[in-house]
């Protein structure tokens, strides 16, 4: 029997894909991400991978030296031997590297006490530190001795060598949108060092270390679209699936403590698929969502129209190509040749 041409194995090849990605849609493993993602997840499968692992600073008993009340906290809290963790980093992340699609990224949360074991895990498995963010919370427990300590640092990575990931930028605020005191309110959503509070769920169950819905929110937005493939190596209390199925992605990971993943397996199913996406403003927030689309006649003479209207309230050329660019919604430059060109006609 012949070989398939090399474009219908190509073809195949693609539509396994898609099939095997469609099978991994929202299921969840109760076992440790790194035999759990040897065993299910295929190679560069996964679109977006934001993940909280175990810090192995004794997190099972940390509660005790803070004096706080875990009674609504699950036990059988998995943590890892600090001896141990460079090692268990650079497995994970082995297995991160393997399973993320190349214009796919990646979120790492981490403490600072072994953050150098994740960076250099990072380095031996290929990946490169797009941003190393600052992730400023309100901690709530009071030092006298030293310093409080109020952030954990974000590590958004991609795969070495990877020209171009996944990014959103007016997913969230458009170039118009300010602040009450007339500043960017883009410009402070791309900032490098967010200040976000984290969720407090009194008198509910959760896991002990649990990500904010809006620090899970703007990491997802950001680095993905609908449709695609969110995985946490640790889901813990299932907060980054929760918030991927609102904003209409799919997820996938893992959780070794099976009380945990019974009742939050259970919980997935109270989350409307896509409920989140009513908050947001068309087009993205984009404000160039016209710029790819052909000039019409009509269009191009609405310009020029405006354009006049605007020089003859006594305003430069370059504030008008500016309001022009927000109100046509096209690049400024677009406003700028279009303008001349008509001029010169």
């Amino acid at each position: 029997m012949e070989p398939l041409p090399l474009c219908l194995q190509l073809q195949v090849l693609i539509y396994c894909c898609n099939i095997i990605s469609l099978l991994m849609r929202d299921i969840y493993y109760n076992q440790d991400c790194i035999n759990g993602a040897r065993e299910h997840l295929p190679d560069k499968s996964v679109d977006l991978i934001i993940t909280d692992p175990p810090f192995a600073i004794n997190g099972d008993i940390l509660h005790k030296h803070y004096h706080r009340k875990e009674e609504h906290v699950f036990a059988g809290y998995v943590e890892v031997d600090q001896e141990e963790y460079r090692d268990f980093s650079i497995k994970w992340l082995h297995e991160a590297h393997r399973v993320l699609k190349d214009t796919g990224s990646m979120y790492v949360v981490s403490g600072w006490s072994n953050l150098l074991d994740i960076l250099l895990a990072l380095e031996k498995n290929d990946f490169e530190i797009i941003n190393h963010i600052i992730w400023k919370y309100n901690f709530g427990v009071s030092t006298r001795h030293k310093f409080v300590t109020s952030h954990y640092h974000i590590l958004y990575c991609k795969k070495s060598g990877a020209k171009r990931v996944k990014f959103n930028t007016f997913c969230r605020f458009g170039t118009s949108d300010k602040n009450g005191d007339n500043s960017s309110m883009l410009y402070n959503d791309l900032e490098d060092v967010w200040v976000i509070n984290r969720d407090f769920k009194k008198g509910r169950l959760r896991n002990k270390n649990t990500l904010p819905a809006e620090l899970l929110k703007k990491m997802i937005m950001y680095s993905s679209n609908e449709g695609d493939l969110v995985c946490d190596l640790f889901l813990g209390s299932f907060s980054t699936a929760k918030i991927a199925r609102s904003l209409n992605r799919y997820s996938t990971g893992f959780e070794m403590n099976g009380d945990v993943y019974d009742y939050q397996l259970e919980q997935m199913h109270n989350i409307e698929r896509g409920y989140m996406l009513k908050e947001l403003c068309s087009n993205g927030g984009n404000p160039h969502h016209n710029q790819r689309k052909r000039w019409t006649e009509e269009e191009a003479s609405k310009v020029l129209e405006r354009y006049d209207a605007i020089k003859s309230a006594g305003l430069t050329d370059k504030k008008a190509y500016q309001l022009l660019s927000m109100e046509f919604g096209r690049g400024y430059f677009s406003m700028m040749n279009i303008v001349k060109k008509n001029r010169r006609a």
